[in-house]
């Protein structure tokens, strides 16, 4: 993170709830909840389910890269192409390219928010891949609630997945 200045106080605090929702909350991160994923959990979809685990991380990582590109970058990527669909047609990477890929993805998108002159640009309207103009905070808001969406909608799958859909005190 920057050192602390008046003129980057909510671009800070955005990058800390930021940083919390991927990987610093001990209970609700995504991260966190990924990490006790088994590699049978990682592909196994629960009865009825559409998705697994994987797919979703798919999912979470494109997202990162895509809004990161439109919103900072040269808006080039296509969400229907490689790099941000595997090749051949999977559906998911393998779960260590996949993460390192999240994870990179991640890092880009914060260091493109950290990099910003000051807090006003949080207003600038920047493009967002479905090709609407959206203020930068209203940008990051969004991508922080996909990050917290996700980690509960995997928590929940690894849950049905274990038998152990409940709460703790039951």
């Amino acid at each position: 993170m920057t050192p602390h200045t008046e003129s980057h106080a909510t671009t800070e605090l955005l990058v800390w709830f930021l940083e919390g929702a991927f990987q610093r909350d001990p209970r609700h991160s995504l991260l966190v909840n990924l990490a006790s994923v088994s590699d049978e959990a990682w592909t196994a979809l629960p009865p009825g389910g559409g998705r697994c685990i994987a797919e979703i991380v798919e999912h979470v990582a494109w997202a990162k890269w895509m809004y990161e590109d439109y919103a900072f970058g040269a808006a080039t990527l296509r969400g229907d192409q490689p790099p941000l669909i595997p090749p051949g047609g999977q559906r998911f990477r393998p779960r260590n390219e996949l993460m390192g890929w999240l994870i990179a993805g991640h890092e880009r998108w914060i260091r493109s928010i950290q990099s910003l002159a000051d807090d006003a640009e949080l207003d600038r309207n920047r493009l967002t891949n479905w090709g609407e103009w959206l203020p930068t905070r209203v940008i990051i808001a969004t991508l922080n609630a996909h990050d917290l969406y996700h980690a509960g909608e995997i928590n929940h799958l690894r849950s049905l997945l274990a038998g152990t859909d409940r709460w703790e005190y039951e």
